[in-house]
């Protein structure tokens, strides 16, 4: 449970961070980055594998390019249900999509570093 809240939190940092890098992208505060977080975990859990499943031969046929898209629509759909996000378009939402997937990687590699360096001492 306490990893689950501390990818929580990460996420939220990391989209802090590629909301004050992208223009289009705005998220009130600290609770909203939280919420918006909790939401995309949610999505990405639960309804990402459905619309999977569903958009099979399209993926295919697009070589995976269409998971693109289903993340833009995740991102959309954030939009609507958190109150204090927005995203311009779509374009910034691809756009938010990639830098929070490299933000949130870049954070857990410096957290799981310093991890790593204590266990060993």
């Amino acid at each position: 449970m306490g990893k689950f809240f501390g990818k929580i939190l990460v996420t939220a940092l990391a989209a802090l961070i590629a909301a004050s890098i992208l223009p289009g992208v705005h998220i009130k505060n600290s609770v909203t980055a939280v919420l918006v977080a909790v939401v995309l975990a949610l999505f990405n859990s639960f309804i990402k594998p459905i619309l999977i499943l569903l958009t099979i031969p399209i993926t295919i046929l697009t070589l995976g390019l269409f998971l693109i898209v289903i993340n833009i629509l995740i991102i959309q759909w954030t939009t609507e249900i958190v109150p204090g996000f927005s995203v311009e378009n779509w374009w910034y939402a691809l756009l938010f999509s990639l830098l929070l997937s490299f933000v949130t990687a870049l954070i857990e590699s410096l957290i799981g570093s310093n991890s790593k360096d204590k266990e060993k001492h």
